[in-house]
């Protein structure tokens, strides 16, 4: 299975966060998994970081190499990606969450997500 993590799942599963809960960590570890971290992820950090934002402990840079060493695979921002925003109701209004969830049905992937607005858009979107 292809799953698609949130930024924060992404962030809590590469630190040993103990808010990654028992479900996702078992779907990040299963052997059917291949797991995906966004560029639009990775890029969440790095601004996120830079503005000194609270939840976000580590640099892009180093969140990169992390996903690396632990084998997760990115997934670029495509054009078809960034039209499907157009096309997602306003549950939410955060940017990079609308941006995932489009890659996410675009794709497709299974979206594994902590926000229960993001987990609205869709019910292959995984609330954990």
């Amino acid at each position: 299975m292809n799953i698609l993590l949130d930024t924060h799942v992404a962030l809590w599963a590469i630190t040993d966060n103990p808010n990654l809960s028992d479900k996702a960590r078992k779907l990040i570890l299963a052997q059917s998994s291949t797991v995906w971290i966004s560029s639009v992820s990775v890029w969440e950090i790095s601004i996120k970081y830079s503005l000194g934002r609270c939840g976000v402990p580590i640099p892009g840079r180093d969140a990169m190499q992390y996903f690396r060493q632990a084998g997760y695979r990115f997934l670029s921002i495509e054009p078809e990606h960034a039209v499907a925003v157009e096309e997602l109701p306003n549950y939410h209004q955060d940017p990079f969450d609308r941006l995932l969830v489009a890659q996410a049905l675009v794709e497709p992937m299974r979206l594994i997500t902590h926000d229960k607005l993001v987990a609205s858009y869709n019910d292959t979107i995984i609330h954990v």
